[in-house]
């Protein structure tokens, strides 16, 4: 068993300048000081709210994968769903509407899986993940103008291999499919 250490080793924050407020990035800079005493003048912290993603698996047991290019790796890439929390919005009711809005898929039966940061040294914000069994379509794809987004329906050895690969670029969606996997015992 993990023994628990309780203390707080929590930088005191001296100055903060915001570098950038754009819609997609905000930028600090925070003067910090180190409970050992140790000031450092740069530190660099982006601010993003809270992110959503979602394994969503059909009654028939295939998973719902998303194929959209990334211009950051400028790769397409194999992901699950994921957005954003709009002011004001529960992280469930964020990806149920991603997943309607990018898919058409709704219903079944969702619960939290794993909640996670992207970088934890760097970054203010959450990924709160959400595993969606029994999805169905029920509408058709509502995505905004900036969306390219491609469905494809995968049967469980199909992303494992993706996993397997290394054909799943983006660390918020590998973890918690790895998770699926292991927790279900089909690595």
């Amino acid at each position: 068993m993990l023994k628990k250490n309780n203390q707080d080793r929590k930088w005191s924050i001296l100055e903060s300048e915001y570098l950038i407020r754009r819609p997609w990035l905000t930028a600090r800079k925070d003067h910090v000081r180190l409970p050992n005493g140790a000031e450092n003048k740069e530190y660099y912290v982006l601010e993003y709210p809270d992110w959503v993603n979602v394994i969503a698996v059909t009654k028939d047991g295939k998973f719902l994968m998303e194929r959209q290019y990334r211009h950051g790796l400028q790769l397409t890439c194999y992901e699950i769903c994921a957005g954003v929390c709009e002011p004001g919005e529960a992280p469930l009711e964020a990806i149920r509407r991603e997943l309607y809005e990018e898919t058409g898929f709704g219903n079944g039966q969702w619960i939290p899986w794993m909640d996670i940061s992207a970088n934890t040294s760097t970054m203010t914000n959450m990924c709160h993940c959400f595993l969606a069994t029994d999805v169905e379509p029920v509408s058709t794809q509502h995505l905004e103008e900036t969306e390219d987004i491609s469905i494809e329906l995968l049967d469980a050895e199909e992303v494992r291999t993706l996993l397997l690969d290394n054909q799943i670029k983006q660390s918020l969606m590998a973890a918690p499919l790895w998770k699926y996997f292991a927790v279900h015992k089909l690595l």
